[in-house]
């Protein structure tokens, strides 16, 4: 008997052999032991390997844990298994990795595993799960809900259909919840996790409101969805609601039956209908009540059409007529550069147009060795908006003799008179270095402030990051971040040791403000205009130390807080990610910090950095250096000389000192205390 049976198995495909030899070994292995780990791992390797991807897998192997490919373990259980990019594919081979009872990081990103998602509760230690960028089909499955320790959830990128299961909400711990790019529907309504900080659900067909605790991510978190509303999309009274779905503004999330959808019929078609009634006939020569005529519709709606133009017309005459009588400088205002038709006083007379009558006089400052040209050239440059910032709006102008200059127009400067704008004028004049736009002149008048900087044609880091994601786009390589941010750190180091009386401060760091120039040198433009206005803090939320004012009517700045601006560019420059809201992630340093915690620094990356080999000490050095500036407690963050050579010393090599700051004046707004410059304000 026994022989036959070894003949019979003997005569069985090689296959099913390894299958059921590791079916056995699967069950007269112990579960919880790092032998019944293996045992299921290779049962996954048997179903889900064809490429041979993960051929270090041998049982014969002495030491699993340290060179089987992905493999991590700890107090003798497999823990980690991370197995990204190896073409592993099959429905089949999921099921076996629920055996790993003691696994607490699972990512098996970018690979072609289809079929349903197994159930996963088995793994109560799971902390970490990635299944994106596969084939995966069917439901979420609700079993997610027995993860109590879950923080990270990306199913994104796969085919994965019906809806968002309520039972998410059990994960109280859940910081990442990544459903985009799947076919999903129906509501998202009851959806309320607290704790999340990188959420996304775009490219799916959800519909109906967005709860209010998902308000505060960004739009692309939920674009694709086409009727989907309420912030930050479109007001739900705006939306119009599908046939066979809730309408947009509904309070319930139960999908409307096919019946209740139907359209009502009019009263008469009911009576019609009606088995015991009988049809009444118009009185002949009049219309059957309810109906008009074709001419009569027509009237009435080209008439109600003159009424709303006419109606309209007048008021905008009557509004329009008032306006200019009490403020005809306003008119011109958004013109004054880009069309020529300026206000200003010039230097010899009143400026063209006649405007100059209700404008004090004002001249043109060159400072230094900056090239000299008449206000006229300038006011009559061709020119366009570059964009707006916290303090102004920027144009590019043109000059008679082909030079290009920027122009900052200043708004809502507040300080004592024109003595003291021309003294904090010739204070940031005197800032020279390598790594700072240079103030090359300024205008002031009573009505107009404006600066004159050098153009600078290769755009802001901003635009380079975080523009044009799609395809076709030139990624900014590792060597030019790490340029951008050696040169900007040194810049900002520059200004803090600028003047230690007044302890100067940038006050306004942010990527947009990292400028490039055209040798690719960093350059930090806007240094010093904090302590010109209103504390421009709720302006660049994103940026805002903690420390500072959130709705400040006083001009504010720290060197505290650009050390913690700093750090968000360092943050952005590694993770790729928007410090002000974006990419799914609400709070940027509070997101990192989370997935640093949770020992999956790789998780926090920019994906564009990945393809460079060599430098993964390098980024957990620098991400380091950033968490470091992000600190809460001011006084727990380095200054940034200290972050210079930080960055010096992981580049390989140290630049020479920073240039000293000669006879330099303090500005007139000087520090109430050793880290914060607040000014007081007088009216003109």
């Amino acid at each position: 008997m026994e022989e036959k049976q070894l003949q019979s198995a003997h005569l069985l495909p090689p296959p099913l052999i390894l299958l059921l030899l590791l079916e056995l070994s699967l069950v007269s292995a112990s579960s919880s032991s790092l032998d019944g780990d293996l045992s299921a791992l290779l049962a996954f390797r048997a179903l889900s390997d064809p490429a041979q991807k993960l051929a270090s897998w041998n049982w014969s192997d002495p030491a699993p844990c340290k060179t089987w490919l992905g493999v991590c373990c700890a107090q003798g259980r497999v823990t980690r298994l991370i197995l990204e990019d190896l073409s592993l594919s099959g429905p089949d081979g999921l099921p076996a990795l629920t055996r790993l009872d003691q696994l607490r990081v699972l990512s098996l990103k970018t690979n072609l595993l289809s079929g349903p998602i197994p159930d996963f509760s088995p793994l109560a230690a799971l902390k970490l799960l990635f299944l994106s960028h596969n084939n995966l089909s069917g439901p979420i499955p609700p079993s997610f809900s027995s993860l109590p320790r879950l923080y990270r959830l990306d199913l994104s990128y796969n085919n994965l259909s019906g809806s968002v299961p309520a039972t998410l909400n059990r994960l109280s711990r859940l910081l990442t919840l990544r459903l985009d790019s799947n076919r999903l529907s129906g509501p998202i309504f009851g959806l309320a996790l607290p704790n999340l900080l990188d959420f996304n659900v775009s490219s799916n067909m959800l519909y109906g409101a967005i709860p209010p605790s998902l308000a505060a991510f960004p739009t692309a978190a939920f674009a694709g969805n086409q009727a989907l509303c309420g912030a930050p999309l479109a007001s739900c009274r705006d939306a119009v609601s599908e046939p066979s779905r809730p309408a947009a503004n509904a309070t319930t999330a139960a999908p409307v039956s096919p019946a209740a959808a139907a359209p009502v019929p009019p009263a008469a078609a009911v009576v019609a209908s009606s088995p015991s009634s009988k049809p009444v006939a118009a009185p002949p020569g009049r219309p059957t009540p309810g109906s008009m005529s074709r001419v009569a519709v027509v009237v009435i709606v080209v008439g109600d059409f003159a009424v709303l133009v006419i109606v309209s017309g007048l008021l905008f005459s009557y509004f329009w007529r008032k306006f200019a009588s009490k403020n005809p400088s306003r008119l011109q205002e958004g013109e004054k550069i880009v069309y020529s038709s300026s206000p200003y006083a010039s230097q010899g007379g009143v400026a063209p147009g006649g405007w100059g009558g209700g404008f004090e006089r004002g001249r043109i400052v060159f400072l230094e060795d900056a090239q000299k040209f008449d206000l006229e050239d300038l006011l009559r440059a061709s020119a366009e908006i570059l964009g707006k910032g916290s303090y102004g709006t920027a144009y590019r102008a043109v000059l008679g003799d082909g030079s290009v200059v920027a122009v900052k127009r200043l708004r809502d400067v507040q300080v004592a008179g024109k003595r003291e704008f021309e003294h904090h004028m010739e204070t940031l004049g005197r800032l020279r270095h390598r790594n700072l736009l240079p103030l090359k002149a300024y205008y002031y008048a009573r009505d107009e402030k404006l600066l004159v900087y050098d153009y600078m044609p290769n755009g802001n880091l901003h635009s380079l990051l975080h523009g044009n994601r799609g395809p076709g786009r030139s990624p900014l390589d590792w060597t030019r971040r790490m340029r951008i941010a050696a040169g900007a750190a040194r810049g900002l180091a520059f200004i803090h040791q600028a003047s230690k009386a007044s302890k100067l401060a940038h006050g306004n760091v942010k990527s947009s403000n990292i400028l490039i120039d055209k040798t690719g040198n960093a350059r930090l433009a806007d240094f010093g205009l904090a302590l010109l206005g209103p504390a421009a803090a709720a302006r660049y939320s994103g940026y805002r130390a903690p420390e500072a004012p959130a709705y400040g009517r006083r001009p504010w700045s720290s060197q505290r807080a650009d050390v913690y601006a700093f750090g968000l560019v360092l943050l952005e420059l590694l993770t790729g990610k928007p410090a002000s809201g974006g990419g799914g992630v609400v709070n940027l340093p509070r997101w990192v910090q989370s997935v640093v915690r949770e020992e999956w620094t790789a998780e926090v990356f920019d994906l564009e950095l990945m393809r460079y080999k060599g430098i993964e000490e390098e980024m957990v050095g620098m991400l380091q250096i950033a968490l470091r500036c992000t600190a809460t407690a001011s006084d727990q963050r380095p200054r940034i000389d200290h972050v210079v050579k930080m960055i010096e010393e992981i580049r390989g090599e140290v630049s020479p000192s920073l240039e000293s700051f000669d006879s330099v004046t303090d500005s007139p707004s000087t520090s109430e205390d050793a880290s914060a410059t607040t000014v007081g304000v007088g009216s003109q």
